[in-house]
């Protein structure tokens, strides 16, 4: 199906090209989100003739993720989630998880602005990348933790996941207190061929 784009859209094209979708993608996502038209010669020329306020409205929404991203760069969220000795999580955290976490931290995020290549299943500090808009892309970090206490250590930069090996007494014996052989240890048993 040939569609006419609303607005810019990663790997598909800028605002007012017309280009082919496949017709699940157009007719579930596309069209009912108002990201794309139809092509028609009808929908062509509406889209010309509102072409002008489209591209004012983009224009102010950048604008207004550009002042957003300002403030959200480099930001560090914590999650406190659940985990094992090892690292990993019981789960994973998705990106509703994720976008919960940063509007409890001040600000609006919908899931589906969180771009994540892949889950995350391990505790640890995660860069992420948030796309407020199309064309305005911004970096923050996750600190995935036991409890606050553990974040704390894991921005100083301490990897919580190792294992402390607990260091045990053992006695070392010198000569002076060596354990005296006990009466019949030592000797060879008695072959009983010769008895």
């Amino acid at each position: 199906m040939h569609v006419i784009l609303l607005e810019r859209i990663g790997r598909l094209g800028q605002m007012g090209d017309v280009v082919r979708v496949r017709d699940g993608y157009a007719r579930n996502f596309l069209l009912p989100q108002g990201k794309a038209l139809r092509a028609t010669d009808e929908n062509r020329k509406q889209f010309e003739t509102q072409r002008i306020h489209l591209e004012a409205r983009n224009l102010e929404l950048k604008k207004e993720a550009e002042v957003v991203a300002t403030s959200l760069e480099g930001k560090t969220f914590v999650a406190i989630r659940q985990a094992g000795d090892t690292g990993q999580l019981y789960g994973s955290v998705s990106t509703r998880d994720i976008a919960e976490v940063i509007t409890e931290g001040g600000f609006s995020i919908d899931r589906r602005q969180v771009l994540l290549d892949r889950p995350i299943k391990a505790l640890g500090l995660h860069k992420l990348r948030l796309q407020l808009h199309p064309e305005v892309t911004v970096g923050a970090t996750l600190n995935i933790a036991r409890s606050t206490d553990e974040a704390d250590r894991q921005a100083r930069g301490e990897d919580v996941t190792v294992i402390r090996d607990e260091e045990l007494d053992i006695e070392t014996f010198s000569e002076d207190n060596a354990f005296e052989e006990a009466p019949g240890l030592g000797e060879q048993p008695e072959d009983p061929a010769s008895a």
